[in-house]
């Protein structure tokens, strides 16, 4: 159902590793950006109803309930939602099921959400695995890539998926009305890449989705927001993702280490202050903090599990996002359309 205003979101209040204060914090900052959002806390009730006490405004709009256990960081997906049903990260998962809130975020271990999410909400028709999608900055703006790490081996059909997903993700949470979208290969040309890539990008040039299909973009293409949606299988996308923070750590390490080589770099780095906040901020890894789990019946938002209260905050505007802008209807209708589009007819039979 899609609702504008009475939006209910529900947080996993134990998840991640500054629980539960980061969690309560990060949704008083949200409640100043969404007036209209109603939260329900899931956790320990002893550890939570103390920080309430300062957070008057918070505690007008919110509920907590109880939660008996803990999904920590080590726990298997298998061993969690075999014995994680009166767990916080569960009865927020549930609530979404049942209807009582519109959407999930969590902090907690990404394979537990990831199970308890696929187990309870199950996955749309039309879908047979849900993608981690999450967007970042570019040259241009701002681009989505998908997946980032949940389905490691995937064939044709499984990419087409991930490129409708990724379509509305750029729609509903960018903004963008005409998505491009692309397959992340070896090479722009037609005749590289594994049969699957190949296979994903004939479909994808009959199928009939908002926006146009790019063909096949390089790894220097995502800097470069060649397209705004980047579609690749699990591997690529987590190990393309770790080398974009690693790379982006690196070179801030390196202007650390040069702005303290001297007294006159030094100087310099007090003449450049206020362009290097700039940048610092327009690259802040919290801003972008907010991974989806498409294709399901449900909108699951992962946060950071290192994040503070700045980054849970926007992991929360991402979920209202998909909530306010009809996410899951938006892709229910796009995978009817490519059902019915003529000539697409292999491709979607394969999916």
């Amino acid at each position: 159902m899609r609702l504008t205003a009475g939006l209910a979101i529900s947080l996993d209040a134990m998840g991640g590793d500054k629980a539960p204060d980061m969690v309560v914090h990060g949704a008083d900052i949200a409640r100043q950006r969404f007036p209209q959002v109603r939260f329900q806390f899931y956790g320990d009730t002893d550890r939570l109803k103390p920080i309430f006490k300062g957070l008057p405004a918070l505690a007008a709009v919110s509920d907590i309930h109880h939660a008996d256990t803990v999904i920590t960081m080590d726990d298997k997906p298998g061993q969690a939602l075999r014995a994680g049903r009166g767990s916080s990260m569960r009865l927020a998962i549930d609530a979404v099921q049942r209807g009582e809130s519109n959407a999930v975020v969590s902090a907690g271990n990404t394979g537990a959400l990831m199970a308890m999410a696929k187990f309870v909400l199950k996955t749309m028709p039309g879908i047979d695995r849900p993608a981690i999608a999450s967007f970042f900055p570019t040259m241009r703006s701002e681009s989505v890539m998908l997946d980032l790490g949940a389905n490691v081996v995937c064939d044709a059909s499984n990419l087409v998926q991930f490129a409708v997903m990724g379509n509305v993700f750029a729609r509903t949470v960018l903004g963008v009305r005409e998505p491009s979208t692309a397959l992340l290969n070896v090479g722009s040309e037609e005749m590289k890449g594994h049969d699957a890539v190949k296979e994903a990008a004939a479909i994808l040039r009959l199928v009939n989705l908002p926006g146009r299909f790019h063909g096949f973009v390089e790894g220097d293409d995502i800097a470069k927001g060649t397209v705004d949606v980047i579609v690749t299988d699990g591997f690529t996308g987590n190990v393309a993702l770790k080398s974009i923070e690693g790379t982006v750590k690196l070179y801030g390490y390196f202007l650390r280490q040069s702005f303290g080589s001297s007294l006159m770099a030094k100087f310099g780095y007090l003449l450049a202050r206020p362009a290097l906040n700039a940048l610092r901020a327009r690259v802040d890894p919290r801003r972008y903090n907010g991974a989806i789990f498409m294709g399901l019946n449900g909108i699951c938002v992962k946060s950071h599990g290192g994040t503070d209260a700045f980054g849970f905050a926007n992991a929360i505007g991402v979920a209202v996002d998909m909530v306010q802008n009809g996410a899951i209807e938006n892709m229910k209708r796009d995978f009817d359309q490519m059902i019915t589009t003529p000539g697409a007819a292999p491709g979607s039979a394969a999916l």
